[in-house]
């Protein structure tokens, strides 16, 4: 499909070339549109295989299937945008960020109206390439725009700049760095009334569970301040997690867990339990 769409675009490229030396705008237009309606196509079809190999986790495959798409592509956002999560997926920070900051800049003054994850890989990119000021930047701008909306509507809620810490909290605990990684993902969740929620729970609770894993088999020491954030953390989540699910139930799922233990505030004592466990606090 991806071949016959090519070569069918290339006709049409060609026809759009011929077309300008014409002064009919009618059969300028016509050609246009029928080029605009083959590229919707050949789009649709490219990030289906490209998925396919990204489902993977290949993603040298569907960098490769994206360059050589350039030719058509590269005015479409939609393109750009999965061609800079496949390379930060391959930590070539410096070509995402050529990639992600046009669409960024592009809705700079509407700024939450951009995906979190763009926004959160933009500053991570940023981070990584030893751009900290430009990361600052961006997080006081998603801040600014929040305490807006905050203002205009005190109940609602809103995860941007939540998700912009977890995803930098979650980025420096992969690399072993817990005393930061954990204060950032910590402070993600404030306000706890505004900012736990089923997915925010559950990238938090990632990091916690690495932690563990790694004090239990002691990799990690973590200083005792810290000790005390993290089970001062748990306990806020106790209190403000009674209503939140901690994962959302498929339907058709066939094992269906106890309703009380479906819930943050259950989790949330689980982990306390462990940290206790592990750091001996309970002997």
């Amino acid at each position: 499909m991806n071949s016959k769409l090519t070569e069918q675009l290339r006709k049409l490229a060609k026809q759009v070339q011929d077309t300008r030396h014409i002064r009919d705008d009618e059969v300028q237009s016509k050609t246009l549109q029928d080029y605009d309606l083959m590229q919707e196509k050949y789009i649709v079809v490219l990030m289906a295989q490209a998925k396919i190999y990204w489902n993977r986790e290949n993603f040298q495959m569907v960098e490769k299937i994206f360059r050589k798409s350039v030719e058509f592509c590269n005015d479409d956002d939609t393109w750009k945008l999965n061609v800079a999560h496949v390379l930060f997926m391959q930590n070539k920070y410096k070509e995402a960020i050529s990639f992600y900051e046009p669409i960024v800049k592009k809705h700079y003054d509407s700024i939450l109206n951009v995906s979190a994850v763009v926004l959160a890989n933009l500053c991570v990119s940023y981070i990584m390439t030893s751009q900290n000021e430009e990361a600052e930047e961006l997080m006081r701008k998603i801040e600014k725009e929040e305490e807006q909306i905050s203002y205009d509507d005190p109940d609602k809620k809103v995860f941007h700049l939540c998700i912009v810490n977890l995803v930098i909290g979650t980025l420096y605990c992969a690399k072993g760095n817990y005393d930061f990684g954990i204060s950032r993902v910590i402070k993600s969740l404030e306000p706890y009334n505004k900012k736990l929620g089923t997915d925010t729970w559950f990238y938090a609770k990632r990091c916690f569970l690495s932690l563990l894993e790694n004090m239990s088999k002691h990799m990690v020491m973590l200083r005792d301040a810290v000790v005390q954030e993290c089970v001062q953390f748990l306990e806020h989540c106790e209190v403000y997690g009674k209503e939140v699910p901690a994962i959302i139930e498929q339907p058709l799922g066939e094992i269906h867990g106890h309703i009380g233990k479906n819930t943050v505030t259950y989790e949330a004592r689980l982990l306390k339990a462990l940290f206790y466990e592990v750091i001996g606090w309970n002997k």
